[in-house]
Protein backbone atom coordinates (compact mmCIF):
# COMPACT_ATOMS: atom_id res chain seq x y z
CA UNK A 1 0.00 0.00 0.00
CA UNK A 2 1.48 3.38 -1.01
CA UNK A 3 2.10 5.99 1.65
CA UNK A 4 0.05 9.21 1.57
CA UNK A 5 3.21 11.18 0.85
CA UNK A 6 4.08 8.97 -2.11
CA UNK A 7 0.55 9.38 -3.50
CA UNK A 8 0.74 13.17 -3.08
CA UNK A 9 4.06 13.35 -4.92
CA UNK A 10 2.81 11.02 -7.67
CA UNK A 11 -0.25 13.22 -8.23
CA UNK A 12 2.00 16.29 -8.17
CA UNK A 13 4.27 14.71 -10.79
CA UNK A 14 1.27 13.89 -12.97
CA UNK A 15 -0.04 17.45 -12.66
CA UNK A 16 3.33 18.98 -13.55
CA UNK A 17 3.54 16.56 -16.52
CA UNK A 18 0.11 17.58 -17.84
CA UNK A 19 0.77 21.31 -17.57
CA UNK A 20 3.12 21.58 -20.59
CA UNK A 21 0.73 19.42 -22.60
CA UNK A 22 -1.97 22.00 -21.95
CA UNK A 23 0.58 24.68 -22.87
CA UNK A 24 0.87 23.05 -26.27
CA UNK A 25 -2.89 23.23 -26.58
CA UNK A 26 -2.66 26.88 -25.59
CA UNK A 27 -0.83 27.45 -28.85
CA UNK A 28 -3.13 25.36 -31.03
CA UNK A 29 -6.77 25.56 -29.87
CA UNK A 30 -8.95 28.52 -28.90
CA UNK A 31 -9.78 27.13 -25.43
CA UNK A 32 -6.13 26.25 -24.73
CA UNK A 33 -5.60 29.25 -22.47
CA UNK A 34 -8.42 28.16 -20.16
CA UNK A 35 -7.14 24.58 -20.07
CA UNK A 36 -3.55 25.64 -19.35
CA UNK A 37 -4.73 27.99 -16.63
CA UNK A 38 -6.78 25.18 -15.07
CA UNK A 39 -3.85 22.76 -15.07
CA UNK A 40 -1.54 25.43 -13.61
CA UNK A 41 -3.90 26.16 -10.74
CA UNK A 42 -4.49 22.44 -10.24
CA UNK A 43 -0.73 22.03 -9.85
CA UNK A 44 -0.74 24.84 -7.28
CA UNK A 45 -3.51 23.14 -5.27
CA UNK A 46 -1.76 19.75 -5.47
CA UNK A 47 1.56 21.29 -4.36
CA UNK A 48 -0.22 22.95 -1.43
CA UNK A 49 -1.80 19.62 -0.45
CA UNK A 50 1.64 18.00 -0.73
CA UNK A 51 3.01 20.43 1.88
CA UNK A 52 0.02 19.79 4.12
CA UNK A 53 0.41 16.00 3.83
CA UNK A 54 4.16 16.25 4.52
CA UNK A 55 3.38 18.17 7.71
CA UNK A 56 0.68 15.70 8.74
CA UNK A 57 2.96 12.72 8.12
CA UNK A 58 5.56 14.37 10.34
CA UNK A 59 3.67 15.85 13.26
CA UNK A 60 0.66 13.67 14.05
CA UNK A 61 1.98 10.73 12.06
CA UNK A 62 5.36 10.52 13.77
CA UNK A 63 7.28 10.41 10.49
CA UNK A 64 10.33 12.34 9.40
CA UNK A 65 10.23 16.11 8.90
CA UNK A 66 12.67 15.88 5.98
CA UNK A 67 10.00 15.85 3.20
CA UNK A 68 8.56 19.19 4.36
CA UNK A 69 11.39 21.36 2.99
CA UNK A 70 11.33 19.97 -0.57
CA UNK A 71 7.53 20.19 -0.58
CA UNK A 72 7.67 23.83 0.54
CA UNK A 73 10.38 24.68 -2.02
CA UNK A 74 8.30 23.04 -4.77
CA UNK A 75 5.25 25.06 -3.69
CA UNK A 76 7.32 28.27 -3.74
CA UNK A 77 8.67 27.49 -7.21
CA UNK A 78 5.13 26.72 -8.36
CA UNK A 79 4.00 30.15 -7.14
CA UNK A 80 6.86 31.76 -9.05
CA UNK A 81 5.89 29.70 -12.10
CA UNK A 82 2.27 30.90 -11.92
CA UNK A 83 3.34 34.55 -11.63
CA UNK A 84 5.82 34.19 -14.50
CA UNK A 85 3.07 32.66 -16.63
CA UNK A 86 0.68 35.48 -15.83
CA UNK A 87 3.45 37.96 -16.72
CA UNK A 88 4.07 36.07 -20.02
CA UNK A 89 7.77 35.72 -19.15
CA UNK A 90 8.20 32.58 -21.26
CA UNK A 91 12.01 32.84 -21.33
CA UNK A 92 12.00 31.90 -17.63
CA UNK A 93 8.59 30.21 -17.40
CA UNK A 94 9.43 27.31 -19.72
CA UNK A 95 12.81 26.34 -18.18
CA UNK A 96 11.32 26.60 -14.69
CA UNK A 97 8.57 24.20 -15.78
CA UNK A 98 11.19 21.68 -16.86
CA UNK A 99 12.97 22.15 -13.52
CA UNK A 100 9.69 21.57 -11.65
CA UNK A 101 9.09 18.30 -13.48
CA UNK A 102 12.61 17.06 -12.73
CA UNK A 103 12.35 18.18 -9.10
CA UNK A 104 9.07 16.33 -8.70
CA UNK A 105 10.58 13.15 -10.20
CA UNK A 106 13.50 13.39 -7.76
CA UNK A 107 11.08 13.80 -4.85
CA UNK A 108 9.12 10.76 -6.04
CA UNK A 109 12.26 8.66 -6.32
CA UNK A 110 13.28 9.52 -2.73
CA UNK A 111 10.05 8.31 -1.13
CA UNK A 112 10.49 4.61 -0.73
CA UNK A 113 7.54 2.27 -0.53
CA UNK A 114 7.28 -0.08 2.43
CA UNK A 115 9.53 -3.12 2.09
CA UNK A 116 7.62 -6.20 0.96
CA UNK A 117 8.08 -7.97 4.31
CA UNK A 118 6.80 -4.97 6.29
CA UNK A 119 3.79 -4.65 4.02
CA UNK A 120 2.94 -8.32 4.47
CA UNK A 121 3.24 -8.22 8.27
CA UNK A 122 1.22 -4.98 8.43
CA UNK A 123 -1.68 -6.57 6.56
CA UNK A 124 -4.48 -7.90 8.80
Amino acid sequence: MPTPLRVAIAVQTLAVFLTPISAGLLLTVPSGHTLHSATAYTLFVVATLHVLIAILVWRPGGGSAKPILPAAVFLGLTLVQVFLGIAHATAVHVPLGVLLFGFSLVQLSRIRPLPREAAVTAAP
